[in-house]
């Protein structure tokens, strides 16, 4: 899969300049302080952050001293990122770079993913298990040893709850895979896979991680506390063995 083709990238490019103004993305500063605090990091410390789209994490990081490193597949979010960096007054590196193929030479003291900015969603022809372990794998390998990892990721038991038999004659749920076909771009094939706890801790040790936490992780509602079956998203919180 390359940068150049991959529908996903379309989307954002298109999306980026009104992602900003997603109800979700209002609570940025609390999920900064959350990661902070969470993640045990320090200024000075540096941190990956996979699928950064717009920068809205990566800047506040960096406001609160960290170094950072920004990647995404998308030019168009990655430009919003840019000059959200310069109106905020700090200096983060930014990579356009697909997740499940990246390598990057330094080594971070920590990473997230959030969002579904990577992780999640697929291609048309993305095998749906090899997709997100590849981009775990790449995030494990750019982390220093005992590196903090926070991520948040579809619920399964959301998308379990929502869609019908008719929903999976019709191939708009995917129970086999547990991927649900995207309607947000006409023309364009898109899946979204969801996750439940037991599959993300599998997938976190194949991939060389000790899961520390699971939690409800949807953005704007972020907390150490029990998912609720309805809501969007999971969170992990691991650390590189």
């Amino acid at each position: 899969m390359t940068t150049d083709n991959n529908d996903w990238a379309i989307f954002f490019d298109g999306h980026a300049p009104k992602y900003n103004d997603e109800p979700f993305t209002k609570n940025t500063f609390a999920e900064v302080e959350f990661i902070i605090n969470e993640l045990q990091l320090r200024p000075g410390d540096t941190i990956l952050d996979v699928g950064c789209g717009t920068g809205r994490h990566s800047v506040g990081l960096a406001k609160k001293g960290l170094k950072v490193t920004g990647i995404d597949i998308s030019g168009g979010m990655l430009s919003e990122a840019k000059k959200a960096s310069e109106e905020a007054g700090v200096t983060i590196e930014f990579i356009k770079a697909d997740a499940t193929n990246f390598k990057l030479h330094n080594e971070y003291d920590a990473a997230v993913c959030l969002c579904e900015g990577a992780f999640s969603l697929l291609g048309a022809s993305d095998d749906p298990i090899e997709h997100d372990l590849n981009i775990l794998r790449n995030i494990h390998h750019s982390l220093k040893p005992a590196g903090m990892f926070l991520l948040t990721c579809l619920s399964a038991f959301k998308l379990i709850r929502q869609y019908t038999d008719e929903d999976v004659q019709s191939g708009k749920f995917d129970p086999l895979s547990m991927t649900e076909q995207s309607d947000v771009v006409d023309d364009m094939r898109m899946r979204e896979r969801g996750y439940v706890p037991t599959e993300l801790r599998m997938l976190f040790d194949n991939a060389g991680f000790e899961v520390m936490h699971i939690w409800g992780g949807t953005a704007g509602n972020w907390g150490k506390r029990a998912i609720e079956l309805d809501e969007y998203e999971i969170m992990v919180v691991a650390r590189r063995r």
